[in-house]
C-alpha cells in the first residue's frame, strides 16, 4: 500500500481571498483584471512534469468566468471539488444562505465539469465551533467528504481540539468524512503545540525542507497522510497589489516569489495524489476512524 498525501488546490482569484475582504467588494470583482486562468494553467502544467494529480476545489464564481478551465481540469484528470460560489466565511451566513452558496456551485461545477462533486473546502477554513451547523448543510446537499477543519488556534479559523487525521464525523444529518488541514506536533516546556505545515500562507514562510521533513515524519512515524494546500494566485508574484493592512499584506505577499520552487522540491521529495486517492490509500473506501466523542465542541 502507497501512502499518499493529499495534493489539493482552492482555485480563486488574488482580490477574493479573505484578506482583502474589507478592502474589495464582491459586487465590484468584475472590474479587476482576471488572472485566475492562467496561474491555474501553470499549476496544471506543473502538475503534469512530476506525473501527479491533485484536488481542485473550485469557487463557483471562477467556474462561471472561466468553464473551460474547470473542463481543462477535469479532462486533465484531476478530482473538481467544491470551494463554495461566493467566497464568503461561513460563519457570517446562516444555514439558508449557505445552503443556496454550496447549492448553486455544485451544480454549476457538475454541469460545466460533467463528473460528481463529491468534496467540499470552505472558504478561509470557516468550519469553526460556531458553524459546525454547516457540516449538516454539506451532507444534506449530497457532498461525501470535507476539508475545512484546521484544528489550530487561528484568528480567522480553527478548531483546536479536532482530530488530526482524517476521520468521521457524526452529526444529526448523517455521517460526513473530514480530511483535516496536517498539524506537526511540537512540544516545548512540556506543553504540546500544533504547528500548520499544511501549505498556503505557511508554504511561503517556511523552508521547503522543513516542510519535507515534517510531512515525512507524519508518514512514516504517524503512519498518516498529510495534506498540501495552496491558491493559483501564490505563483504570481506580479499580481496587481491590493490597498490593505500591513498584516493582510503580509499573509498574502509574503515569498510569493519562492512558491514554485518550494512545490517543486515537496512534489519531488514526498508521494501525491488527490484528497479521495489518499483517504482510500490509507483506510479503504469506508473505513475512516470516527471522531471521538467531545472532539468537537
Amino acid at each position: 500500500m502507497t501512502l499518499l498525501n493529499a495534493l489539493t488546490v482552492d482555485v480563486e482569484d488574488y482580490f477574493q481571498v479573505s484578506a482583502f475582504a474589507r478592502h474589495v467588494d464582491p459586487g465590484g470583482w468584475d472590474n479587476y483584471p482576471l488572472r485566475v486562468e492562467h496561474n491555474t494553467a501553470r499549476v496544471l502544467d506543473l502538475f503534469d512534469s512530476f506525473g501527479v494529480k491533485g484536488t481542485f476545489f473550485v469557487l463557483g464564481w471562477v467556474a462561471r468566468r472561466c468553464p473551460a478551465l474547470v473542463r481543462r481540469i477535469g479532462e486533465r484528470g484531476h478530482e473538481i471539488a467544491c470551494h463554495g460560489y461566493g467566497h464568503q466565511l461561513i460563519y457570517d451566513l446562516d444555514a439558508q444562505a449557505f445552503r443556496e452558496d454550496v447549492r448553486s456551485a455544485k451544480a454549476l461545477l457538475e454541469d460545466t465539469a460533467g463528473c460528481r462533486v463529491r468534496g467540499y473546502r470552505a472558504p478561509s477554513y470557516s468550519i469553526t465551533a460556531r458553524s459546525l451547523w454547516a457540516l449538516d448543510v454539506l451532507i444534506e446537499e449530497g457532498f461525501e467528504f470535507d476539508s475545512s477543519v484546521f484544528p489550530v488556534y487561528h484568528d480567522i479559523y480553527g478548531i483546536p481540539g479536532a482530530p488530526r487525521f482524517p476521520h468521521l464525523i457524526r452529526r444529526p444529518a448523517g455521517v460526513i468524512r473530514e480530511f483535516p488541514l496536517t498539524t506537526y506536533p511540537l512540544r516545548l516546556a512540556g506543553r504540546e503545540y500544533r504547528l500548520p505545515v499544511a501549505g498556503g500562507g505557511y508554504l511561503r514562510l517556511f523552508p521547503a525542507s522543513f516542510l519535507a521533513r515534517c510531512i515525512g515524519s507524519i508518514n512514516g512515524r504517524e503512519g498518516e497522510p498529510a495534506v498540501l494546500y495552496f491558491h493559483p494566485w501564490e505563483f504570481d508574484p506580479d499580481q496587481p497589489r491590493i490597498r490593505a493592512g500591513a498584516r493582510s499584506r503580509f499573509r498574502h505577499y509574503l515569498n510569493l516569489k519562492h512558491t514554485e520552487g518550494k512545490l517543486r522540491r515537496l512534489l519531488g521529495a514526498l508521494e501525491f495524489g488527490t484528497m479521495s486517492e489518499a483517504m482510500a490509500a490509507r483506510y479503504g473506501e469506508d473505513a475512516l476512524p470516527a471522531a471521538p466523542c467531545g472532539a468537537y465542541p
